[in-house]
């Protein structure tokens, strides 16, 4: 880079903060002496210029890709919800033929005495088993003849499979057809980075300069990602939290991208302004590039406080390091690269319009509610009942004084606790069931209900089970209900409906199986009572007084609906069920769906059962509901 002027790269900065080159001096050399006057008369400096010119053009389309993308997505969804609408109401026209084969099935099984699996038959291997047991035995069941479409089923079930943690560092990892579409974000922005991009040292700027442009295009879909309240969930059907892993995996991308833009800079520095008498420090407390640092060390720790290790230990941390420094990455962005500031721009609209208009304004309610310990000393019953409102207009989000849906989940704030908490919201999972009349009426009431377990010595989940402790009366503040539809449209769609709990969990299954089997008969768009639809409830916990967090009489309720319950020993007594046996007997016949929540391992094995089984031709459908935040 020695060949190279300094007015090059002072013309070069001007050029890259603005959209087209300047042909003015633009500074001094050591002692006065002006630059080059017209620097772009050299063709060496006009092809660097050029090179950081394109970069712009072809940044810009960038996001056009990813909505295409989008789109694709959108019209695969819209596709598979009109397909599963489809198998529900040609279920509900069979309504007949479905009574019948339930009265088969309810003459081997009786809804009171019989719908508790025999554990002896379903626990053969369980007695001699501990906590180090497979949970996953080899399959003996014969693969069906697939013929010509063998190597579908095959890919399908490649696509679902989840592959065991990384060793040492214990990283989960998602399933495989998650990891070749995070594979292909990575592959785009590679493209980007390196297309029309000449491999020479002279352009080091310039690649610089396009890393700070892609970190620049990825702030609207970070963002965007990350709200609570977005189109994505309108057009793809997934919620906020199932595309979560995509927001971490874009953060973690746009972090690499601003180290790539760092240290080209810095290298710019190094090779040539150091030798025209640039001292580091003069470098470095540069208006433009302090304002360049402010952003990079903003993002760069916004990354280190989100992973799972420091959010897990110091939840509330992540929280308030999360609103504080990205809005300051978003101010010190603007003021330090002008390029950016559409991409700017609509980050800070995508985020104050999520946080101030939906999240605490048009989804935020509040009200008294019960504390209860439950007997294991570590889980509490958060309670609180009103009468549901009308909503104002079909096309205004509702809150949570409209009602929820099954599996929804909502933000609590508890002032009481201490100064700080009143700032923090927190999610959980619904534990009750949802409003069984339309909402939109008026003079309807709601029963809602979390079950929080404490997860460790300090934190929110503690401090309220020790409120708890002294006090049976809080106020809380809601934000929601927030979820998704899909879990509900794959098991009423199917033949036989699967959910697997694992401890807490149950708090996802019970309204999913309150929803499937609560009889409806004026109901003809869901008609789910009466259809002759197999329902069954694998859950599993450690510890037997685990199983009071759902009320007896509730359970029993479900069984007289039909539910088939099995409920294997305490994994602190008998240690892991085999799951796949139970799950791959049941699945026998017909389109089976299949839900899922509970700790990570629980989850996997779930999922390779499945692919196992697809990979066999067996028509089953699987949805993870997360389990943790």
């Amino acid at each position: 880079m020695d060949s190279v002027p300094l007015s090059w790269v002072l013309d070069a900065l001007s050029v890259s903060r603005r959209a087209a080159p300047s042909h003015e001096s633009v500074g001094t050399l050591e002692g006065g002496e002006p630059v080059g006057s017209d620097p772009g008369k050299d063709p060496r400096f006009r092809k660097l210029v050029e090179a950081i010119l394109f970069g712009r053009v072809l940044v810009n389309t960038y996001n056009l890709v990813l909505l295409g993308v989008l789109v694709l997505f959108a019209v695969w969804y819209w596709g598979e919800k009109w397909v599963l609408r489809r198998r529900r109401r040609g279920r509900n026209a069979g309504v007949d033929k479905a009574d019948e084969a339930d009265e088969v099935w309810s003459s081997s099984s009786s809804t009171i005495e019989g719908t508790t699996t025999p554990l002896d038959a379903v626990q053969k291997k369980v007695d001699d088993a501990d906590e180090t047991s497979p949970l996953l035995p080899t399959s003996h069941s014969t693969p069906k003849r697939l013929g010509f479409w063998k190597p579908y089923y095959v890919f399908k079930s490649w696509m679902q499979y989840q592959p065991p943690p990384i060793p040492i560092v214990n990283k989960t990892l998602p399933t495989n057809a998650v990891s070749l579409f995070v594979l292909a974000y990575i592959a785009i922005n590679i493209f980007y980075n390196f297309y029309g991009m000449p491999m020479s040292l002279q352009y080091v700027f310039a690649f610089a300069d396009r890393c700070g442009l892609i970190f620049s295009a990825n702030l609207p879909l970070l963002y965007l990602l990350a709200a609570k309240n977005q189109p994505i969930k309108l057009l793809t059907g997934r919620s906020y939290e199932s595309l979560n892993i995509f927001h971490r995996r874009v953060g973690e991308l746009m972090c690499f991208e601003a180290l790539l833009h760092f240290s080209g800079m810095i290298f710019v520095w190094y090779g040539l302004l150091r030798r025209l008498g640039f001292t580091l420090a003069r470098f470095l407390f540069n208006k433009l590039v302090l304002l360049g640092i402010g952003a990079f060390v903003s993002y760069e720790v916004l990354y280190f406080t989100s992973l799972g290790s420091f959010r897990q230990r110091m939840y509330e941390v992540f929280l308030a390091t999360h609103i504080v420094l990205q809005m300051a990455g978003l101010v010190f962005l603007w003021l330090h690269y002008p390029t950016s500031r559409p991409y700017v721009g609509t980050s800070l609209a995508i985020f104050l319009i999520d946080r101030l208009v939906f999240r605490l304004w048009l989804k935020s309610s509040s009200c008294p509610a019960t504390l209860t310990v439950l007997e294991d000393n570590e889980t509490l019953v958060l309670s609180a009942n009103w009468d549901t409102a009308a909503s104002e207009s079909a096309l205004m989000p509702k809150n949570m004084k409209h009602g929820w849906k099954p599996n929804d989940h909502a933000f609590i704030t508890i002032p009481a606790l201490s100064r700080k908490h009143a700032l923090q919201a927190h999610p959980f999972t619904i534990f009750s069931a949802a409003p069984t009349t339309n909402i939109d009426e008026e003079g309807q009431h709601a029963w809602f209900s979390l079950l929080i377990r404490a997860q460790a010595s300090s934190g929110f989940t503690r401090t309220l089970l020790d409120h708890a402790r002294t006090h049976t009366q809080t106020h809380i503040r809601l934000d929601g209900p927030y979820g998704s539809s899909h879990a509900l449209d794959i098991l009423s769609s199917s033949d036989t409906a699967i959910v697997v709990a694992g401890g807490s969990g149950i708090a996802v299954a019970y309204p999913l199986l309150y929803a499937l089997l609560q009889p409806r008969p004026t109901d003809a768009e869901i008609g789910l009572g009466g259809s002759g639809r197999k329902v069954k409830l694998l859950w599993i916990t450690h510890s037997a007084s685990h199983r009071d967090w759902v009320p007896q009489d509730k359970m029993e309720e479900l069984r007289a609906w039909g539910l088939d319950v099995c409920l294997p020993p305490p994994t602190e007594v008998a240690g892991r069920p085999d799951v796949w046996s139970i799950v791959n007997r049941w699945t026998s016949g017909g389109r089976t769906g299949v839900v899922v929540s509970g700790p990570d391992g629980l989850v996997r094995d779930v999922r390779n059962t499945c692919a196992g089984l697809i990979a066999q031709g067996v028509d089953v459908a699987v949805q993870v509901e997360k389990f943790g935040w």
